[in-house]
C-alpha cells in the first residue's frame, strides 16, 4: 500500500500541490514562533526578553497551532472526498476498508514529511526576522541570538505529521466503509450534517461566545490577557461557524434561492439546482472565506481600537500590537493560500459535471456564468458569516475599552478586508473554471 501511495501521488498532481501547500504553510507557522521556545531557554538571557518569548511562543502559536490543524483537516477531508469511486475501484479488486485507509494515509504521511522537512529553512529564517522585529521595538533585549532547536523541530513536524496522519484516518474511514456498488453508483454525495459535527461546531461557537462574555466580566481590568480572550473569541466563533458551513448552506439557499434565480436567470437557475445537490462541496468553499474574513477582520479592529484607546503606549501594549500585526500577516496568508486551494480543488474536480453540462448545450460562457454567480453567492455568504464571527471580539473589547460596543474607527478597513475576500473567491472560481472547460467537453466527461 505505500508504494501504491507514492504512485498514487504521481498521478493526483493537483491533490497534491494543494496538500502540500496547506503542510507546508502550516508547517512554516508552527515552527516559526515554537523556534521562540528554543531562544527562550538560552542561558543569560534577561526575564524581560524572557517573558517577551514565552508570550509569543504560547499565545500566537496556539492561535496558529488551533487555524492550522482545522484548515489542513479541511483540505484533506476535501481532497478525500472527491476519491470516493477511485477508492470504489479498489474496493471492487479486493482490496479491505482498511488496505484503503493505510493507503490514503501513507500518501498524507509522504506528503506531510516532505512539507515539514522543505518548511525547515524557510522557519528558521523566519524565527531569525520574527526575533529581529522583537529587538528593534525595544520588546527582548539587542544581542540575543535566535536560536532553532529541537522544541521548535518537533513542534512544528511533530504536530504537522499528525494533523495529516488523523485527518487522513478520519476522512477515509467513512468514505472507505460504502460499499463498492454505492460509490460507483453515486452521482453526487450530499448527506445531511452529522450530529457530531453539529454539536462540535456549536460547543466551538458557544465557547467563542464565551471569550467574548469573560472580556467583559472576569479579564475587563486585566492588561496582556484582555485581547488575548477577545481574540480567541472571534477565533473560535470563526471555526465555530466554519465547522457549521453545510447547515449555514441550506439556510442560505432556502433564503436567497428564488431572489438569485429571478435576478440572474438561468446561471441563477443552474446556481441554486447545484449548491442544493453539492450543499457540502459549497461549504468547502465557505469555511476558508469564513476564516479569512472573520479572523483578519476581528484581530485587525482589536488591534486598532487598543491604539486609539491609549495614549502612551506601555511595552506590553507594543508587545501585542507587534505581535498581532505578525500574526495578522502570516495567517491571513495562510487563510488566502487555503481559500484558493480550496475553491480550486473543488472547482476543478467538476470538469466532468462541465463536459456533461456543455454536451448538453450549454456553452462555456454559460457554464462560467453560472459558476461566477455561485462564487459571488460563495463570497456574500462567507463575509456575512465571518463579519459576525469577528463581531465576537470586536463588540466586547470595543465595549471594555470605549464603553460602547460599537468601535469608532474607520470602516475602511472593513472595506479592505471585504474586497480582498471577495476578489479572492471569484478571481479563483473564474480562474479554475476556465480552466476546467479548457478542451473538448467529451473528453472532461472521462477525466
Amino acid at each position: 500500500m505505500f508504494r501504491l501511495a507514492l504512485s498514487s501521488l504521481r498521478y493526483r498532481t493537483g491533490g497534491f500541490v494543494a496538500s502540500f501547500l496547506s503542510l507546508f504553510l502550516g508547517a512554516a507557522i508552527l515552527m516559526t514562533f515554537a523556534s521562540m521556545v528554543d531562544t527562550r531557554l538560552t542561558p543569560g538571557i534577561d526575564e524581560n526578553s524572557a517573558f517577551t518569548l514565552t508570550l509569543v511562543a504560547a499565545v500566537v502559536g496556539s492561535w496558529g497551532l488551533i487555524i492550522v490543524a482545522f484548515a489542513v483537516g479541511s483540505t484533506l477531508t476535501l481532497l478525500v472526498r472527491q476519491r470516493h469511486q477511485e477508492m470504489a475501484l479498489l474496493r471492487s479488486i479486493g482490496a479491505t476498508p482498511a488496505q484503503t485507509v493505510r493507503l490514503v494515509v501513507g500518501e498524507a504521511a509522504v506528503v506531510a514529511v516532505a512539507a515539514g522537512a522543505l518548511a525547515i529553512v524557510p522557519s528558521m529564517f523566519g524565527g531569525e526576522l520574527l526575533l529581529r522585529l522583537l529587538a528593534d521595538t525595544g520588546q527582548v533585549a539587542p544581542g540575543i541570538e535566535h536560536r532553532f532547536g529541537a522544541l521548535g523541530l518537533g513542534i512544528g513536524l511533530g504536530i504537522t505529521f499528525g494533523a495529516a496522519v488523523l485527518a487522513a484516518v478520519v476522512a477515509t474511514r467513512r468514505t472507505a466503509g460504502v460499499s463498492a456498488r454505492q460509490a460507483m453508483l453515486a452521482v453526487t454525495e450530499n448527506p445531511r450534517m452529522s450530529r457530531k459535527r453539529l454539536v462540535i461546531g456549536l460547543l466551538l461557537l458557544a465557547s467563542g461566545l464565551t471569550c467574548g462574555v469573560l472580556t467583559v466580566t472576569v479579564f475587563k481590568d486585566n492588561g496582556l490577557e484582555l485581547m488575548a480572550v477577545a481574540g480567541q473569541a472571534g477565533i473560535l466563533s470563526s471555526i465555530g461557524l466554519a465547522v457549521l458551513s453545510p447547515a449555514l448552506a441550506r439556510v442560505v439557499v432556502a433564503v436567497l434561492g428564488n431572489p438569485v434565480r429571478a435576478v440572474t436567470g438561468v446561471g441563477g437557475y443552474l446556481t441554486v439546482l447545484t449548491i442544493r445537490r453539492r450543499t457540502r462541496q459549497f461549504a468547502d468553499g465557505l469555511i476558508a472565506v469564513i476564516l479569512f474574513t472573520g479572523i483578519a477582520t476581528g484581530t485587525l479592529y482589536l488591534q486598532a481600537i487598543e491604539n486609539s484607546s491609549v495614549t502612551v503606549k506601555a511595552p506590553e501594549h507594543q508587545n501585542l500590537e507587534t505581535l498581532n500585526y505578525v500574526v495578522i500577516g502570516m495567517i491571513a496568508v495562510f487563510a488566502a493560500v487555503m481559500l484558493i486551494n480550496t475553491l480550486a480543488a473543488a472547482i476543478i474536480h467538476r470538469r466532468g459535471e462541465f463536459g456533461r453540462q456543455r454536451l448538453a448545450g450549454s456553452t462555456p460562457p454559460q457554464v462560467l456564468g453560472m459558476v461566477s454567480v455561485e462564487g459571488v453567492l460563495l463570497a456574500v455568504t462567507g463575509i456575512v458569516f465571518g463579519s459576525l464571527a469577528a463581531v465576537a471580539a470586536i463588540a466586547p473589547y470595543s465595549f471594555v475599552r470605549t464603553g460602547s460596543i460599537v468601535p469608532g474607527e474607520s470602516p475602511l478597513l472593513y472595506g479592505v478586508i471585504v474586497v480582498i475576500a471577495a476578489l479572492l473567491t471569484l478571481g479563483t472560481c473564474v480562474a479554475a473554471t476556465r480552466r476546467a472547460i479548457r478542451g473538448p467537453a467529451i473528453r472532461a466527461i472521462g477525466a
